[in-house]
């Protein structure tokens, strides 16, 4: 257990967690995008979040994934890549944060801000340069979030699913240089 805070702890995800992983998220991510996709998320829940997928998630030695705590209660996950590079951005160690996702019940209550500042300072003890992510554009206010932690616009990509709406493909790629 990671101590971020008083209230604030990551509990590693195992590979015996998988199970809560998908509930959590059908929980977490279809709220905040089921408008996205004609299944109202379903495909990307059971994609992203089956068992094989995060079987193999796990055993990616670069990446770190967490259960986030609050008051000792799961209300989200956090796994970020060591050395995931951001095409085009100069050489420097750079670390993905890949994902981040809250209960809607805890959203706007400083805990992202909380996970993002001792992100930054983990990658800088390890000499890391640049935090870089993809933030989805129809997500107005986690895409504002970032910017308001001085994460920078580098370029944009469109997601392939197919069971997207086209309105919604959009992801910019912004970084953030650490001191």
């Amino acid at each position: 257990m990671i101590k971020i805070s008083e209230n604030i702890q990551l509990k590693e995800v195992l590979s015996s967690d998988y199970e809560f992983l998908f509930r959590l998220m059908q929980e977490i991510y279809t709220p905040a995008y089921q408008h996205f996709w004609t299944d109202e998320g379903a495909w990307y829940i059971n994609s992203q979040y089956s068992k094989e997928n995060i079987l193999k998630e796990l055993l990616d030695k670069k990446a770190r994934y967490y259960f986030i705590l609050f008051k000792g209660k799961i209300i989200g996950n956090f796994r970020f890549i060591w050395d995931e590079k951001l095409e085009g951005l100069p050489e420097e160690k750079q670390v993905k944060l890949h994902r981040i996702y809250l209960h809607p019940k805890t959203q706007r209550s400083g805990i992202g801000k909380l996970l993002l500042a001792w992100l930054e300072e983990k990658a800088e003890q390890k000499g890391y340069q640049i935090i870089w992510l993809d933030a989805m554009n129809e997500q107005q206010n986690a895409f504002q979030f970032y910017k308001k932690l001085g994460y920078i616009y580098y370029s944009h990509t469109f997601l392939p699913f197919e069971l997207m709406h086209d309105s919604v493909r959009k992801m910019s790629q912004v970084y953030k240089v650490l001191h």
